[in-house]
Order: structure tokens, then sequence, then C-alpha cells
């Protein structure tokens, strides 16, 4: 059997295994409980089941505008590369629902922990060992309790990191251009996982990993007189070149629209720089003492804290620092227990290149609570965009399983297991079941005292709990899970002492120590494995207000306030006003920072329906009688639509502009009910045509607008005018749009802040707007110039070595 065939056979293992390790959440009726999963994601892909597969096979590449959400958003096409990730929407064809998400994840995981494995096998790892650095990636709660959390896309994205460190590495050890030009691909395609966060840190570390085996590579060849230095940066420079050409269909357009948001150079209290303010970015720092729970999983309790059911078998959440959590840093205990060996006995690049992954990983983690992280938020390009610095615990747990197949291949080594050193190792290792029994003694015969000790500490409320049982809760959660730690320690120790007595041959530790592994893991894993019924919205997505409200016309807006999810209008094709984003346009966040029903916003967005419960309706019934009027109530009168009597048509003339310069000002002219939104429009330059003094009382004109079409990314409307008017969308001004007015280009001006407007002039006109941005029409062809060099390159690979089998034969 060849080499590759004998991976390949491993590969194979490796994929069985963890669909047995996954298979309470693969074969399945049900799904993860995850608000992120039922209430956005499987709404997102739900319809791929039933789609015809040659529509799946199809990748449209447009700058979209979704006018259902939001009142209106886009990102200027920065997310249409998803349109390239076929075998994404194929899984979730292939494999049915509910439970093709869990197989989506579960495949991610694989491709992920293949990556590991064949890393692990290129820098000298045995297939044994590097297997078990690819499904330590997989299985390591740390990683896979992000399911828990319902980051599904966060684990795609996560998957190709491994990828992306084994083709840059294959590139330095061959120093063929293929490579460098792979990894640049593999991270660009990870980019395309829209969780950029994850990509970026990548990059992060990647470039540390990079600068670091270049510097070594040329001290090395400068020794032995055999440098190229000039090839070397040149081959690391076409690395950068070629992920930021690939990635620019994504790249382009999302650095032009995030200039705009609330992460912009002008936004918040980073004037000038852009980003989070520092509270905000370092939310989810990594505190120092949950280090603790390398070793004791529970040391700070255990999964998810939302409202509704939960888990029963865990004694308690998370009460850690941490605003809450939804993961665990867990990562097993043999990792920890390995990577002393390769520190010991194989002290090479390899080596402390893992282990400033696993060091520098975790103190960048710590975010507030490190130096280093706060002069790279305070220095560095781009930390400051993100916030949750734990993100970047993906780097260490690949550091870590670098280091554990290193420590097995030593661990199965006679040769090291005969050494001095090894006998001191074996001491350590026998040495942590007896720090642990001694712990777990402190703890029972310390209770009182410790309670007493720390009884304000551990006793903090979260979100979902309060009240003093929460001490004893945490005590006792504590208390097991040292006895947890405990039990595997002495296994793991009894395991290993055994081999080096050779009561267990070479052949059977390794076996052992997957089992305790996958016991340990599996036992943690279990508590983040929580699964319901398939949300009833996501059988049919109807009730009885969307089926009312589907009858309107699309150009009118919805608010729901009675609590209920945005999404579930937008999904039956109702546009809705507001819908969550932690990232908005500065604009839209000013007037969502202002916005009341009582004012004309409601009318000058289009919303025509609001949507409340019906008890708050009947406490408020008084005040809103003048502009809002029951028009539908739910059979078992839950809740009630209200029309807005007062709703502006999608688009109208306007015959006065007013020059209002200020921000805020607009703002508190837009929040008084009295504003005319008919007579006066607020515009932000001076007006190109004369028009009637906003001074005086001016009448509307007469409103002869029609809208023949309204379209994501096409507008079409037609206005007659008496006299010079402005005439205003109710749609988000937005830079992407282009204007023409009976054929001829036109400009769109902002009005009343977040709108948008054309001057006319008096007559009849047709006036199209379109969306048609310029950083994705740049993006879109730069990319797919890389990927059509790249396809040259790989037939070139293919076609010289095709000639190398011909001349070998």
């Amino acid at each position: 059997m060849t080499d590759r065939k004998k991976d390949l056979l491993f590969l194979a293992a490796l994929l069985a295994l963890l669909i047995l390790f996954f298979s309470h959440i693969l074969f399945t009726g049900k799904i993860i409980r995850a608000p992120d999963i039922t209430n956005e994601f499987y709404w997102g892909i739900r319809n791929y089941w039933d789609s015809n597969l040659l529509d799946l096979l199809k990748i449209p590449l447009k700058a979209s505008w979704n006018f259902l959400q939001n009142s209106g958003t886009t990102n200027e096409g920065g997310t249409e590369s998803g349109q390239f990730l076929v075998y994404q929407r194929l899984i979730f064809h292939f494999f049915p629902p509910p439970s093709n998400v869990a197989w989506f994840i579960v495949l991610q995981l694989f491709f992920g922990s293949a990556g590991t494995y064949c890393y692990c096998r290129l820098i000298g790892a045995s297939r044994v060992s590097a297997f078990f650095g690819g499904l330590i990636f997989a299985v390591a709660p740390e990683n896979a309790s992000l399911i828990n959390a319902g980051h599904v896309m966060k684990i795609a994205t996560i998957s190709f990191a491994p990828w992306a460190f084994y083709f840059f590495e294959k590139g330095l050890q061959t120093r063929r251009v293929i490579f460098f030009l792979t990894t640049g691909f593999v991270l660009a395609f990870q980019f395309f996982n829209i969780h950029w966060q994850i990509a970026y840190y990548t990059c992060l570390g990647l470039g540390v990993y990079g600068l670091i085996r270049t510097i070594g590579i040329i001290l090395q060849e400068r020794s032995s007189g055999k440098s190229d230095v000039s090839r070397l940066l040149c081959l690391n420079l076409v690395t950068l070149v070629f992920f930021l050409s690939t990635v620019a269909i994504s790249l382009a357009p999302l650095a032009s629209w995030s200039k705009g948001t609330n992460r912009g150079v002008q936004s918040g209290a980073n004037q000038g720089k852009g980003g989070l303010d520092r509270d905000e970015a370092m939310s989810w720092s990594f505190p120092p003492e949950e280090i603790a729970s390398f070793v004791i999983p529970g040391f700070f309790g255990l999964s998810r804290q939302e409202g509704g059911e939960n888990p029963t078998n865990i004694l308690s959440y998370y009460w850690g620092r941490m605003h809450f959590t939804q993961t665990t840093d867990y990562m097993g205990l043999l990792p920890w227990l390995l990577l002393p060996l390769p520190l010991i006995f194989r002290r090479d690049k390899y080596t402390w290149l893992a282990l400033a992954a696993i060091v520098g990983g975790i103190i960048f983690s710590m975010g507030k609570y490190s130096f280093v992280y706060n002069l790279l938020f305070d220095y560095f390009p781009g930390i400051n965009r993100f916030r949750v610095p734990k993100m970047m615990m993906f780097i260490p747990v690949l550091g870590l399983v670098v280091l554990t197949a290193r420590g097995l291949d030593l661990l199965l080594d006679d040769e090291v297991r005969n050494t001095i050193n090894f006998k001191r190792y074996l001491f350590g290792l026998l040495s942590l079941p007896v720090l642990l029994l001694a712990l777990l003694g402190v703890e029972l015969a310390g209770k009182d005292y410790w309670i007493n000790t720390f009884a304000e500490w551990m006793g903090q409320p979260t979100r979902y709990e309060q009240g003093p049982q929460l001490i004893f809760q945490r005590w006792d959660n504590l208390v097991v899970e040292t006895g947890f730690a405990f039990g595997i320690a002495v296994l793991y120790a009894m395991a290993v002492f055994a081999y080096s007595r050779k009561w267990l041959s070479v052949k059977v530790i390794p076996l052992v120590l997957l089992v305790f592994y996958l016991a340990d893991v599996g036992r943690v894993n279990a508590k983040f494995m929580f699964l319901v019924d398939e949300p009833e919205k996501a059988k049919g997505g109807k009730t009885p207000i969307t089926e009312f409200l589907a009858k309107e016309s699309k150009q009118f807006r919805v608010l729901p306030m009675e609590g209920s999810d945005p999404m579930q209008y937008a999904t039956n094709g109702i546009p809705v006003m507001f819908t969550s984003n932690p990232v908005q346009l500065q604009r839209w966040q000013q007037i969502l920072d202002s916005f009341s029903i009582g004012s004309p916003m409601m009318d000058m967005l289009n919303v025509k329906y609001l949507v409340m419960a019906g008890q708050e309706y009947q406490k408020q019934k008084s005040q809103m009688s003048g502009k809002y009027a029951p028009v539908f109530t739910t059979p078992d009168g839950s809740s009630v639509v209200l029309e807005n009597r007062t709703v502006l048509p999608k688009a109208w003339i306007v015959p006065s502009a007013a020059l209002v310069m200020d921000d805020s000002r607009r703002l508190a002219i837009l929040q008084d009910p009295g504003f005319p939104p008919l007579s006066v429009a607020l515009v932000e330059s001076q007006p190109p045509l004369a028009m009637a003094n906003p001074n005086d009382v001016v009448q509307p004109l007469p409103q002869k607008v029609t809208v023949p079409l309204y379209e994501g990314e096409h507008i079409i409307v037609e206005a007659a005018t008496p006299a010079n008017a402005l005439l205003v969308l109710g749609e988000k001004y937005y830079k992407g749009w282009k204007a023409s007015v009976d054929g001829k280009p036109a400009e769109i001006v902002p009005v009343n802040h977040i709108l948008r407007g054309v001057y006319l002039t008096p007559g009849s006109h047709k006036v199209e707007f379109r969306f048609d941005p310029l950083p994705f029409k740049i993006g879109k062809s730069l990319t797919l110039a890389s990927f059509a060099l790249f396809a040259g390159m790989l037939m070139r690979e293919w076609l010289l070595r095709s000639r190398r089998v011909k001349g070998e034969g």
C-alpha cells in the first residue's frame, strides 16, 4: 500500500470516528438548541433541501440590496463570495433537515482535522500521532462547544486555518510558488466564510509564523553559505498579494462599506481612527484565573445560560468574569500531559512555534487583562475592529495538537522511554493526580472557610440566575469537577506508568489513551450538545399575523414591538423596519438612537404597521389612537396589528428644502411630531434649483408619483411636478446607488438624514435608481482574474508532473 493510500485510510478512520462521536446530533430529527441556529442560520439554509440541484450550482455574482431587512441593508456585495462555496449548499441539499446543520458542522470539523493531520505529517509526525492531532482539533471542547453557541460559520472558518499553515509550511520547505499561491487561495476561501474576525486572526497567526520561519531559514542558510533571501521574501510576498487579489471580491466592497458603519473611521469614541471603543472591544476577554479550566473543565461552570429549557446534566452554569459564555476553554487533559515531552526531547523550530502559538494565543485572548493586547489595540491595525479577544483560542488549540502529536511520537519511542529524563517526566505525570487529590481534600476539608471567603464572588448573579443558593451550587460543582479531573489524571497516569513498565505494548497504549481522551472530552461535550424539536416557524413559517401582512404591498414596512423575531417577517417576504445587527450604518444607528413612534420618522420610513402585544396595546391605546388604529388581532388576542394612518408612500415630492448641516439638529427636527415631511425636506448641501423658501408656510405639491418597479437593486419612480421639487424616496441613502432622470445621470442627495432624493424640474419624469457599487465590480474582476491565474498554475503543475512521471517511466 502506498503512503498516500495509508494516509487516506487514516483520514477515513478519522471521519468515521467523528461521525460516531457526534452521532447524537447527526442521526436525529431534532436540531441543536442555539438561538443563532433556530432563529437565524436555519432560516437561511432550510430551502436548500427542496431546491433544484442545478440552481444550487449557479454562482450569480452581483452586489445585492436586501429591502426586506433593516429598512434596506447591504454590505456592497462583500458576502457574495459565499456563492463560491457550492459544497456548503450541496451538504444542506443532500442531508435531510434539521440534522443537516449538524452534518455541516461535523464535516467542517473533519475538514479542519484533515488539515491538522496533513500538517502534522508534513513536520514529521507518524500517522498515529497525526491522527490524534486531527482528532483533538475536532473534538476538543474549546472548538466543539462552539456548536452549543450556534456559531456555525465560525466553525467553518476555523476549519480552514490548519490548511493555510499546511500549504505555507509546504511552500517554505519546497520553495515552490504553487504552494504559496495555494496558501493565499485557502486564506481567501476562509474569508469567504464571512467570519472575518477568525480570518483576520488566522492571517495574524500565519504572519507571525511566516516571519519566524523566514528569519530562521535565512539564518540557517547563511551559515551554510546557500542563502537566497530575495527569492524567499518574494515568495512570502506572493502569498500576501495573491490572497489580497483573490479575496478582493469581498475585501474591496467591505472596505468601502465599513467606512460608513458604527465601526468606521469617524465612528464613536475613535474619531479619525475607527473601530470599537476600548470597553466594547475588550468584551469577552479571557480572565487569567480561568486557566484552571484547562485542567478542571467545570471550574467556573459549564454550558450555555439562556432562558428556557437547558441540559439537566449540569450542576452549575458559567459564572466567571466574562459577561456570559456559551463555550468552554477545556481541551482535554491528555494534550497538556503530552506537551512536556517535545519540550524535553525535541526542542526544534516546530516545537517552539507550537509553544509560541499556545502562549501567544492565550495572552492575546486575555484581552483587557493583558498589556500585550492593550498595546496591539492602540497601535496594530485592525485589532480595534473586533470584540471578543477570546476568539483567538483556536490558535492555541492548533499549537497544542502539534505538540500532542509530537509528544505521542516521543512517548512511543523506546529510546526516549529508557532515558532518565523520561523517568523525571513520569514522576511529574504521577504527581498531577496527587496534587489534584490534595486540592480536592483542601476543598472538602475547608468547605465552610472557602465559601465564607469567596461568598461574594461566587454569589454574583447572572442574567438568568440569582439568589444565595448559587454559592453552594457553584461550590458543589467545583468539587465534583475537581473529582472528575482527579479521576481522569489517575487513568492517564496509570496507563503511562503501565506502558513504562511494559505491561502495555506500544500498539495498545495509543488505543488506551484514545479511549480515555474520548471519554474525558465526551463527558464535557455532552453538556454542550442539547437538542430541541425543529422550530415550528421553520416548518411552515406562517402565522396569522404574517398571513395578514403578506397581502400588503412590499413598499410598506412592519415594525414588530411584541418581542417576536423580525426575521420571521422578512423570511415571508414582509419588509421590516429593523433587524438586529452588531454593525450598522452610522446614519442608521443615529436614527435608531433617536427613533420615536410618535415622530414623522415612522411615516418617512414607510412603516405602515406596528405589531404589539395585546396587553401592551391596551395600556397605550389612549396615547396611540390619533395615529395608529388596530386592523388585526390574533385569534388568541395575544398580538395586535396597528396601522399607521399617516404613513407616506414609497416616494413623494417636496417643494422646499432646508439646509441643515448639523447631524444632531437634523435628528432633533425629525423627532418633532409637527415636522411636515411633505412640505419640507432637510438637506445637507445647497439645492441646485430655486425652490420655495422653507421659512415660509409651504403647501405640499399635488402628489402625482407612482412606483411601477420596486426591486432590491432596481427602483423606477414616475413623477409629475408643477414646480422645481425634490423627489424623496423612502429608502436609505447609500453611496452605491446611481440615479438617472429621463435617461440622464442624476445626483442622489441625502434627505432627512437617512433617505435619498433627486432634484426634479417641472414636468413629468422617469427616475431610475440602480444599485451598482464600483468597489464590488473592481473586486470581482480581480478575484476572477486570480481564479484564472490559479487554474493556469494548477494546469502547469499537472503537466510538469505528467512529464516527470513519463520521464521516470
